[in-house]
């Protein structure tokens, strides 16, 4: 059995101990009890649960819409930065595309599974094609009205853990309606949409849980028209939101964590995450990294470089949030969103996914279902 000593982020908090690793999982978590405040007071290691990112298209040049090994390769680029989990990201796109990709991500689930260094890719966040044509983002306009039958061909393929859906997408009838896709027992998040409060609320009666991405390509606050943002702080249990500074104002974060218990950290990564300035591609759009964020030609923010490491120390730097809060929204809550118990935690019997950090949050070690990304001992 391996063992790893260090201050470990446990459910009840930090404690001074060892972690016992057996294979893939964690044997045993021991240890007396320590103030957050003397964790970065010391020189140990401080040691975190694997990054849960629940919204990645693509990394290292990589884009999920690539298919073949492109998923796969944006898994082996994110874990460098401490993501354990991840759900492989697809954009609006006509039919046979949704299936090719799909296809690479059902061979990319085998190869991470635990032979290689990569994140675990739990599943598929299938954000669109049943969004709305008023708040595309940077998405290609391919929307269609949401196909149960649909969802239900590509789920077959490669797993769907969580849609990303419109309210303004439910035509109407059995087939097209976001009931329909929670009866089905998939997970589904409202998002890219220009609906009204009342069109968000009911599509949350009828069983969407949380929102995609949380103040981009969606209506807005108003206090006259509170729009898809008012429902989401007055009535959502969770939501994503992009943390890299670019997309939400520290401020408009403060709101939603005071608003969303479940609030969880995404990346919305794009193929130019760990990627010098240049040219990339976004599914069937050509995207630019520059000044920090990556943009389509007209300047429309197209996703991002963020990676979950830098995401945990913005949340503490920028946003002043503890370590321990900082690494709940960053792995915990969007591991307990998508009823992956086994992730996002260090307790006996989880997965053995861990950050390992010096005093200053610089990250030193990666550990993915036991194995040490950066070959270390």
């Amino acid at each position: 059995m391996k063992a790893l000593d260090g201050h470990i982020l446990t459910p009840r908090g930090f404690i001074r101990g060892r972690i016992g690793i057996d294979g893939r999982l964690l044997a045993s978590v021991v240890g007396e009890p320590v103030a957050e405040v003397a964790v970065r007071d010391s020189t140990l290691p401080i040691v975190l649960p694997g990054f849960v990112d629940l919204h990645v298209h693509g990394g290292g040049g990589a884009d999920v819409m690539d298919g073949d090994d492109a998923a796969l390769k944006v898994a082996q680029v994110h874990v460098q930065h401490g993501t354990t989990t991840m759900l492989a990201t697809t954009m609006t796109a006509p039919a046979d595309d949704l299936r090719f990709a799909f296809a690479g991500v059902a061979a990319a689930r085998v190869s991470t599974n635990g032979a290689t260094a990569a994140a675990h890719i739990h599943g598929v966040h299938l954000e669109g094609p049943f969004i709305g044509a008023s708040k595309l983002g940077a998405q290609p306009d391919f929307t269609r009205p949401i196909s149960l039958a649909d969802v239900q061909a590509l789920h077959a393929v490669a797993p769907i853990t969580l849609i990303t859906v419109a309210p303004e997408a439910a035509a109407g009838g059995e087939d097209s309606s976001i009931s329909a896709l929670v009866q089905a027992g998939f997970r589904v998040q409202l998002g890219h949409s220009g609906a009204s409060y009342e069109a968000a609320k009911a599509a949350l009666d009828a069983g969407a849980t949380g929102f995609t991405h949380l103040y981009n390509a969606m209506s807005g606050l108003h206090h006259r028209q509170p729009g898809m943002v008012g429902a989401a702080l007055a009535h959502a249990s969770h939501a994503e939101v992009i943390p890299d500074l670019l997309h939400v104002h520290p401020g408009a974060i403060r709101v939603a964590l005071r608003s969303i218990a479940g609030l969880y950290c995404v990346t919305d990564s794009t193929a130019a995450a760990g990627m010098p300035d240049g040219e990339y591609r976004l599914g069937r759009q050509l995207v630019t990294r520059c000044m920090g964020g990556v943009r389509l030609a007209d300047g429309t923010l197209a996703g991002s470089t963020l990676t979950m490491d830098d995401a945990l120390c913005n949340l503490i730097n920028a946003l002043g949030l503890s370590l321990a809060e900082a690494s709940l929204r960053t792995s915990t809550l969007a591991a307990d969103y998508i009823g992956a118990t086994q992730r996002g935690r260090l307790v006996a019997g989880a997965f053995a996914d861990m950050v390992v950090f010096d005093r200053d949050l610089q990250l030193r070690d990666v550990i993915a279902e036991g194995l040490s990304v950066h070959g270390r001992d």
